[in-house]
């Protein structure tokens, strides 16, 4: 499997723009072929340890049961969607891939 996690450092992290980009993942993103794990969500602020990394405000978990199911989630329409509708807010995208188990 492949995990594609994305965190999301936003220009306006207002709750209402944070929520309209959890809003549009799930619209966008969710409905693909070949994810065995979809969530996204906020920042858990009440975790502020030495070792949490906090320079983002949303943060997206995406399971592909495979290479392949990711590579064609990558180039769909709904995906490209996402980031037009999106990509204006954004200030920093980090994208980290691994295969798991």
């Amino acid at each position: 499997m492949l995990s594609h996690t994305v965190f999301f450092t936003l220009k306006d992290s207002s709750d209402a723009a944070c929520q309209f980009l959890v809003d549009a993942a799930h619209k966008f993103l969710k409905p693909h072929d070949g994810i065995a794990y979809f969530g996204i969500g906020k920042l858990a602020a009440e975790y502020d340890r030495p070792v949490n990394d906090r320079e983002f405000h949303i943060a997206l978990n995406v399971v592909f049961d495979t290479k392949e199911a990711h590579d064609v989630y990558q180039v769909s329409e709904k995906h490209l969607e996402f980031i037009a509708l999106g990509k204006e807010n954004w200030d920093k995208v980090r994208v980290f891939d691994a295969y798991v188990d």
